[in-house]
């Protein structure tokens, strides 16, 4: 069975909704390094992932951009170019990025049909309308949260109120030199 992991970046005070620009690049930690430690966690997490699960508004705003990025010394566009992706949306009829499913039924559904098919990790990023929606129906196997030390103190957080969540089990924390830090947490 696969898990379905949410990736997120994240504030201190809980914050996903990427205003005030406070989320950006870690970028090269000095100039000694061809990689820095962020990106080298973040391609660990693609490699052991073929599968990417968006909302239409993520999935849109990702079309527009990652395709046409030939300058990307980072992988992230020939990933998403290659990596099956898996969209949620009632509306969208063409996705005109492939290889994309377009996945119209209830969401609960779709995911455990989903995990159930053999593969490795699914991820799913950004899309918090759509994130809410897994914690609700209780498909989430792990939350890998990029806290960005940064205090908002406003916008759309990843945990609502009433997530349904009572216990998380910690499965890693690495500090990274740009100052986040990554927290894994497996779904109790």
């Amino acid at each position: 069975m696969r898990d379905l992991i949410v990736t997120e970046n994240i504030t201190l005070d809980g914050v996903i909704e990427a205003t005030d620009n406070w989320f950006g690049p870690a970028g090269n930690d000095s100039p000694d390094v061809d990689q820095s430690d962020h990106e080298v966690a973040i391609r660990e997490q693609r490699e052991a992932a073929d599968a990417f699960l968006v909302g239409r508004v993520t999935f849109e705003q990702m079309r527009d951009y990652w395709p046409a990025q030939t300058d990307d010394t980072t992988g992230i566009s020939d990933y998403l170019n290659k990596v099956h992706k898996y969209v949620v949306s009632s509306t969208l009829r063409d996705p005109r990025w492939e290889p994309t499913t377009v996945l119209r039924g209830a969401v609960d559904e779709e995911i455990r049909s989903l995990k159930a098919l053999p593969g490795n990790d699914i991820v799913v990023t950004g899309s918090i309308t759509l994130v809410h929606r897994l914690i609700a129906a209780g498909v989430v196997d792990e939350f890998r949260l990029f806290v960005y030390p940064v205090v908002i103190g406003h916008g759309l957080r990843l945990f609502p109120d009433e997530t349904g969540l009572t216990a998380l089990r910690p499965v890693e924390n690495r500090q990274f030199r740009s100052g986040v830090v990554l927290l894994r947490y497996r779904t109790a």
